[in-house]
């Protein structure tokens, strides 16, 4: 199984090794025409807005659109999740608009206010360390189910074959977060 990692910014080395850890092949996105060649991808933390600028400039919209459409899993991690998110508070800027929720862009401080804290995720952990750096939050699930909230904040969600956390679960040494999107794209692939 061939899990693909976005390739334009973020922490794409640290999502490829938390993948090996979880016992599927990663491969760096970086051309549209690999999209063919993965059954499920991880749009990583950066900066949502660079980001989307080059997902335009590459074509990749449109292409992760129809990825998601196939029902191919998508798992989005901070500006991921922005990425992913059907509305963002405060702006009618739309980036893919794949999961049915409502996001909050540097929810929680700007990068001199990051922090780590113990949460439990519903299905994967009791005590998994997030890593939150200038993180959203989600406001709103409108479809799916909340999987971990923070200080009554919703953290982490799934929709289907869509999943997003407000935190980096790439910059630990634990793969269970990742271990979860491997099984769920397992679950898709049958």
């Amino acid at each position: 199984m061939k899990i693909g990692v976005l390739a334009l910014q973020g922490a794409v080395a640290e999502h490829m090794r938390m993948i090996e850890m979880a016992g599927a092949e990663a491969v760096a996105i970086k051309k549209v025409e690999q999209l063919d060649e993965i059954q499920g991808i991880i749009i990583p933390g950066g900066e949502s807005t660079a980001i989307s600028k080059l997902m335009n400039k590459y074509g990749f919209i449109d292409a992760l659109i129809d990825f998601s459409n196939k029902k191919k899993p998508v798992f989005g991690t901070c500006a991921g999740l922005i990425l992913i998110a059907k509305e963002i508070n405060g702006t009618d800027t739309v980036h893919l608009g794949l999961m049915d929720t409502k996001v909050e862009r540097n929810a929680f401080g700007r990068q001199k206010e990051s922090f780590e804290v113990d949460l439990e995720i519903k299905g994967i952990a009791e005590d998994f360390r997030a890593v939150f750096i200038r993180a959203p939050y989600i406001m709103e699930v409108f479809r799916g189910e909340v999987l971990a909230t923070f200080e009554d904040k919703i953290v982490a969600a799934r929709d289907g074959h869509l999943l997003a956390t407000a935190f980096h679960p790439e910059l630990t040494l634990d793969p269970r977060i990742h271990r979860y999107f491997v099984e769920m794209v397992k679950e898709y692939q049958s």
